[in-house]
């Protein structure tokens, strides 16, 4: 059930928190919820009726008063995530700033509303990976030029795999039916024979046993992506070693 006002967040937080044995006050010093417990340092959650920016701006500049600072937002029926964001990665945002995440469910009956802790305000550094690190050095090494937009959406992506099946395909056009072995020295990939076999895109079908020829998906990939070929190869008729 969607609240009106983020004030609706203050209560059941408040009661969540005193179960923990913690004494609770509104509004202390611009902090919407600050709860006490003995000699523990406070605990301050900030309230917002859905996660955004501003909140958690928020939570960064409560983190001067203490390291345990919480943002609270409401569990939608749905249950999902906002900004089509799953749970898990807002979390893991939430980690990378050193704040805690909560959640509130209300209902549409009489039942309480459910206060969930999604994560806690830790210190959190962020794994290195070095296999996907090797990757994307890889993947930007392996194109031949820039071809794609940044922040492009929707469409198909010029990756380095999508250049060689174009070496191949262009070579197809000119030549006309080549064995895998020929397409290996014409385009200068080790790997042709293979790129043929899998067929991703199925721009290529066998002719005859060892011979492959271009299919009409792979004529209109030419058309489409003439750009990429004609910057590469130009007029020539072999491609270079390097794709």
């Amino acid at each position: 059930m969607a609240i009106r006002n983020e004030t609706e967040l203050y209560e059941p937080v408040k009661r969540y928190m005193e179960s923990l044995g913690f004494e609770v006050r509104g509004e202390v010093r611009h902090c919407d919820l600050v709860a006490l417990r003995g000699d523990e340092p406070p605990v301050i959650v900030e309230l917002k009726k859905t996660l955004n920016v501003p909140l958690l701006v928020q939570g960064i500049d409560r983190l001067a008063q203490t390291d345990r600072v919480y943002v609270a937002v409401e569990l939608p029926e749905s249950g999902r995530a906002p900004h089509g964001l799953k749970w898990s990665e807002v979390s893991r945002l939430c980690r990378c700033l050193g704040l805690g995440l909560m959640t509130v469910r209300f209902y549409k009956s009489k039942r309480r509303p459910a206060v969930q802790v999604v994560c806690e305000p830790e210190p959190y550094t962020p794994r290195k990976s070095k296999l996907k690190t090797t990757r994307l050095i890889h993947e930007f090494r392996e194109r031949s030029g820039d071809y794609n937009v940044g922040g492009s959406t929707q469409r198909k992506l010029v990756t380095a795999y999508r250049e060689k099946a174009l070496d191949v395909a262009i070579m197809l056009q000119r030549h006309g039916c080549l064995s895998p072995k020929r397409i290996r020295e014409l385009t200068g990939n080790a790997k042709a024979a293979l790129l043929l076999q899998k067929n991703y895109y199925r721009w290529f079908e066998r002719e005859n046993r060892g011979i492959y020829r271009l299919t009409s998906l792979g004529e209109q990939a030419l058309e489409q992506y003439s750009h990429v070929w004609q910057t590469k190869f130009g007029g020539k008729e072999e491609c270079s070693d390097n794709p």
